[in-house]
């Protein structure tokens, strides 16, 4: 157990309500486990001459019908019940723990038909899902405690479904996904330990509230059966008699509140003292996307290319049918070739990279005229080819580095597990070569921080080392998804240096997707430029100044500022807002915000067409920008509506 593990648990016990709760529970467990070989005798002795007995010196509760002592009674009784309440509970977090984390252990589609069973269940109260189960499985103890912990089950599934949802998103589960992680590993490795500890929380809650439901279903009498007793069976029989001998009912009554706040007291303290908040325990129509007069073809990437995309396109199910946030996008990519993909937030850029990448999740749906990796078609090649294919030879490096590694794990293992998974290495090879790509992207005393975890890493570091981690295999193609925009200008430029010099000694192509297009231009042989989920230019990073010809490209390079922008003059805008995916209007998208429209451009969406030189642009009016200053592509049309998306 590590320190920091062991100081959280020790601020457990600091408080007065963590002492008291711990003491309490702990002399509860105590009882269960002495007072059975302490006092069995003395509790089953009958003695016919002192029946139903008030409280004495001899009997501190006084005796039951049989003349037996209440009050050893009570204290043998608390093995079995918290026994039966533990077993209860045992089942309900194991039974809620497999539903809640059906989505990631068998897919989305099983997922959601499992989710939504749960969130019917979660519908009824407890105790009548209790009372339920205990008609199904009959009555008795072994039905009593498949009744209770099957009611306990929906309120943890859901609770579980909620935490997992909010890991299952995460880029470090992404980047497991890539390098091959199984469904049950990625839940047992990477998603389960970071949402453990509020578990144990309800879970401890959970125990003290199946006591009290155990006792409820004793007490209704289809609980313990005699000869065996527990608390509520005690409670019944001393109810019998509660106006002529009260201490009958009230001993069990208090042992069964007294354990019951021991148990939901310390859940309360566990919660303070890791400082959580514990939560309440409780056939496809055709695509509606805009139909272009030429198909969009990828430019030629010479001998041999890495990545092939023709007519990709992602939908999601919506209201009115499906959403194609990224629509015929068309490229491809040679060895050794940098491309950047640009354009303002919603444009489709990120949902392209993990299309290719196949991280898409239903109910996303990846269709493509053509997608090949290194020759491999990826929307036909079975699970387990595409799933080494892509860990060995795909690097994926995701915007913010601090989500993108697992929190609770050190770097040289979370690096180490690529190489184990898809090398065939053991542990301390994997390790050894953790250390050698730390080493290759410049981590200073790399066998010191693979020790650490990512939060000892500065922002700098944290994305180098996820740099290293795809470099692991030996990628042929390392997919950059914002890789500087949480840093500052300084490291930005280190990690592009890294990225240059990555793809100039091993030959790797690089796809670079910024908001940025100076960046773009800084690092890329090629720039593609996307609005509203298409490419609408393809043209050399090496001619965007001189040749850019869509009005959409010359906005973002007139909306960035430079040494000779004049201070005085307010900054260059792209009027109007980004369409909707939901709703892309008749025609080209971005008529709306062009200075350069006409009817034709509202009737009719061009299509994405090479020149002589190799360079694309889709815009019926390109010829119209050519020769003017960039600046001048948005003139006289202005509005306060808008500003030039992130630039």
């Amino acid at each position: 157990m590590s320190s920091r593990l062991r100081s959280r648990w020790a601020g457990v016990v600091r408080t007065p309500v963590g002492m008291s709760a711990t003491a309490l529970l702990a002399a509860v467990l105590l009882l269960a486990v002495l007072a059975p070989v302490l006092w069995s005798a003395k509790a089953n002795a009958v003695h016919t001459d002192q029946i139903m007995q008030g409280s004495s010196a001899a009997h501190w509760m006084g005796t039951d019908n049989l003349g037996r002592d209440l009050f050893y009674r009570v204290l043998v009784a608390t093995r079995l019940s918290v026994e039966l309440a533990l077993l209860a509970t045992v089942i309900g977090v194991v039974a809620g723990l497999l539903l809640g984390t059906a989505s990631v252990s068998l897919g989305a589609r099983a997922g959601r038909f499992v989710t939504a069973v749960v969130n019917i269940a979660v519908a009824f109260p407890g105790l009548l899902l209790a009372l339920f189960f205990a008609v199904i499985f009959g009555t008795g103890t072994k039905g009593a405690v498949l009744a209770i912990g099957l009611a306990i089950a929906p309120g943890f599934a859901r609770l579980t479904h909620t935490l997992v949802a909010t890991i299952a998103g995460r880029d470090f589960v992404a980047a497991a996904r890539i390098a091959g992680v199984s469904r049950i590993r990625l839940l047992v490795r990477h998603v389960l330990p970071n949402v453990g500890e509020p578990l144990v929380v309800n879970a401890t809650i959970a125990a003290g509230g199946a006591l009290l439901a155990f006792s409820g279903l004793s007490f209704l009498g289809i609980g313990v059966r005699a000869p065996d007793y527990d608390w509520g069976r005690l409670l019944g029989d001393g109810l019998n008699g509660i106006y002529v001998h009260p201490a009958g009912a009230l001993a069990p009554g208090v042992a069964v509140v007294v354990a019951g706040l021991a148990f939901n007291l310390f859940g309360e303290a566990i919660a303070k003292g890791i400082g959580l908040r514990t939560p309440l325990a409780g056939e496809r129509r055709p695509s509606s996307a805009p139909a272009y007069e030429t198909p969009a073809r990828p430019a030629p990437a010479g001998e041999d290319p890495v990545l092939v995309v023709e007519g990709l396109r992602v939908d999601f199910p919506g209201a009115g049918g499906p959403v194609t946030p990224v629509r015929d996008v068309a490229f491809a990519l040679r060895r050794g070739e940098a491309a950047g993909i640009v354009g303002e937030s919603g444009a489709g850029k990120s949902l392209t990279a993990l299309a290719i990448a196949q991280l898409i999740e239903e109910p996303g749906q990846v269709h493509a005229d053509r997608l090949e990796f290194l020759g491999e078609n990826l929307l036909d090649t079975s699970a387990r080819t595409k799933r080494h294919l892509l860990g060995t030879s795909l690097a994926m490096v995701f915007q913010d580095p601090m989500t993108s590694f697992n929190p609770i794990k050190r770097i040289g293992r979370q690096l180490a597990e690529v190489a184990e998974q898809h090398q065939g290495m053991n542990r301390r090879q994997a390790l050894a070569r953790a250390v050698d790509r730390l080493r290759a992207v410049r981590v200073p005393a790399p066998e010191r921080r693979a020790r650490q975890f990512p939060h000892e890493f500065s922002g700098g570091m944290r994305q180098r080392a996820m740099i290293s981690m795809g470099l692991m295999g030996t990628p042929a193609l390392i997919v950059a998804d914002e890789p500087t925009t949480a840093l500052d200008v300084t490291v930005q430029r280190q990690v592009l240096s890294l990225l240059r010099s990555i793809r100039a000694a091993d030959d790797v192509a690089l796809l670079l997707i910024s908001h940025d297009i100076t960046v773009v231009g800084q690092v890329c042989d090629r720039v593609l430029v996307m609005y509203a989920g298409r490419v609408v230019e393809d043209l050399p990073t090496a001619e965007l100044l001189t040749h850019a010809r869509h009005p959409y490209t010359r906005a973002l390079l007139a909306a960035v500022p430079d040494m000779t922008t004049d201070r005085d003059r307010p900054l260059a805008v792209i009027p109007g807002r980004p369409i909707d995916p939901a709703n892309v209007p008749a025609g080209c998208a971005f008529a709306p915000r062009c200075a350069f429209a006409d009817e034709r451009c509202t009737r009719s969406d061009p299509a994405l067409v090479p020149d002589d030189e190799g360079r694309r642009v889709a815009c019926w009016n390109a010829d119209l920008t050519a020769g003017q200053p960039v600046a001048a592509a948005q003139r006289g049309r202005t509005t306060s509506q808008g500003t030039a998306g992130d630039e």
